[in-house]
């Protein structure tokens, strides 16, 4: 197979991936949101200090500002809109983690 095949096939795959129930209740709760730009924007923060809480703590405080930011946006979450774009988004999330290691597994890739 060539490189351009395995390309098209990759685009395939990918459109298998959009036509999915989980992508399609992600893209769904995203565009809901989006038609919020205040809350959207809100929304990006938070996943962007969890993200650097998680890459940038020792695993030591890991636990205790994890607990901290739950606390911190717990009345946040409570916004059904909220929760919904972020329980599809970690439904999506696994989903291509799972695929991942599928493929992974498949290939032999270490």
């Amino acid at each position: 197979m060539s490189d351009v095949q395995m390309e098209e096939a990759v685009k395939k795959f990918a459109a298998y991936i959009q036509q999915s129930d989980t992508y399609k209740e992600y893209w769904e709760q995203r565009e809901k949101l989006k038609k919020q730009p205040e809350l959207y924007d809100k929304v990006n923060e938070f996943r962007q200090r969890n993200f650097d809480i998680q890459n940038e703590s020792d695993s030591e405080d890991l636990f205790d500002k994890m607990e901290a930011f739950e606390r911190e946006y717990a009345k946040f979450r409570e916004n059904p809109m909220v929760e919904d774009f972020l329980r599809a988004e970690l439904a999506f999330c696994r989903m291509m983690q799972n695929i991942n290691v599928l493929l992974t597994a498949e290939i032999d890739f270490e």
